[in-house]
């Protein structure tokens, strides 16, 4: 349901159509249901992997590696200024081409038989070709669909995407650009592997009424006696995708807990134009499992990438705008990742407890109150997606 659709009048109103049922707790935890998951959903969304402060000059690359999929890709700005993806894998016998992270380069060059590619996937040249009943245009590694918005570079594994990105993303394309990554420069990152499933993982952090419980002394800032648990001034939906709007604290720098205080960083951030507006202390939670956020402490992303039925790897960045000017500048930005990483840290065991103590199959179902609504159209959306994949091959009669 679109958000533009309907006239809210509360946050609760505002997620009453959701519905109260229970949810099914085998989604988080069943091989089959992942399997579908995986075919359903991760092989043919968009999804985001990247900024394109990674890639700031024609030449530039970066790798990803993609477990789900078996897929190690390519992201490249050409030297006509486009961005292209296409797998890392040498066309010859599979070898693949880059094992860095990151590079800038014309060419990519495989180790094994010294086949050189263009950086827009052709074959350019390969030693004694002419022994191969081929033609350089046969040898073109298989691309993959990329685009970019706010910044933020998303691909599509779906040989035949049936949306583009702006279609798949409806308003709210036009609504992150306005945010500060999309003109990010720079940014610091942590990954971080954790023994739970991707979804369990992805709703700790679509809802706050864990807050005041686990993050008691780090979340002084995002509970006050107005509000005890933090919930979010108001929601919107939009297709598969959704947001909400972060509450603000009155007095977020009043009273810090044993010695816990942003002042300097949030004083950077709003200086830098970072936080501040309304738009800034948006969350926008893009299916399946990438958000980007306006806190407080500093604006940043987060995505979940499964790993199998009870295993995910996380992303977290930081981004910001312009190199750092001062030492002082240079400690804040440092500050920003190490006090959204101790928050994680708190989360982190909070969630895989959450997995384990599902993994006997003895609870049949999970519950979700109004104010995990995110958690509950995240869920939804998973099961309309995975039963329309079943349908249509069902139709095809693939039984693949």
């Amino acid at each position: 349901m679109n958000e533009q659709t309907r006239v809210f009048t509360s946050p609760d109103d505002q997620v009453a159509w959701l519905g109260t049922d229970p949810i099914p707790a085998h989604v988080y935890y069943d091989p089959e249901w992942y399997e579908l998951e995986r075919k359903a959903i991760f092989l043919r969304e968009w999804l985001e992997v990247g900024h394109m402060c990674e890639l700031p000059q024609p030449g530039s690359w970066i790798r990803r590696e993609l477990e789900f999929a078996n897929a190690s890709i390519l992201i490249v700005r050409g030297k006509d200024d486009r961005v292209r993806a296409f797998y890392n894998a040498c066309t010859h016998r599979g070898t693949q081409l880059v094992e860095e992270e990151s590079g800038k380069g014309a060419n990519f060059l495989c180790p094994y038989h010294f086949w050189n590619f263009g950086d827009d996937g052709r074959l350019v040249a390969a030693p004694d070709f002419d022994r191969f009943a081929l033609t350089k245009d046969q040898c073109r590694i298989p691309g993959i669909a990329v685009d970019v918005v706010a910044g933020l570079i998303f691909i599509n594994l779906d040989p035949n995407p049936r949306q583009s990105l702006r279609e798949y993303l409806g308003a709210y394309a036009d609504r992150m650009e306005t945010m500060p990554v999309a003109h990010a420069t720079t940014f610091a990152e942590y990954t971080y592997e954790i023994d739970a499933n991707w979804k369990i993982t992805y709703d700790n952090f679509q809802e706050n009424y864990h807050l005041r419980h686990v993050h008691g002394l780090t979340g002084v800032a995002t509970v006050h006696k107005d509000n005890l648990y933090g919930y979010p001034d108001s929601y919107g939906f939009n297709g598969p995708h959704r947001t909400q709007q972060i509450w603000s604290n009155p007095e977020p720098l009043i009273k810090p807990m044993q010695g816990w205080n942003m002042g300097l960083n949030v004083r950077l951030a709003m200086e830098q134009g970072l936080i501040g507006g309304p738009e800034d202390r948006m969350y926008f939670a893009l299916f399946p499992s990438f958000f980007c956020i306006g806190t407080p402490i500093q604006h940043f992303s987060h995505k979940v990438y499964p790993l199998g039925p009870t295993k995910s790897r996380g992303v977290i960045r930081v981004y910001w705008c312009g190199q750092d000017r001062s030492a002082s500048e240079r400690y804040a930005r440092e500050y920003a990742i190490c006090a959204i990483h101790d928050i994680h840290v708190e989360d982190v065991n909070i969630i895989n407890r959450a997995q384990k103590g599902l993994l006997s199959g003895a609870l049949k179902h999970i519950h979700f109150m109004n104010m995990e609504g995110l958690c509950r159209h995240l869920y939804q959306n998973v099961v309309a997606r995975v039963e329309a994949y079943k349908t249509e091959i069902a139709a095809s009669g693939d039984v693949k």
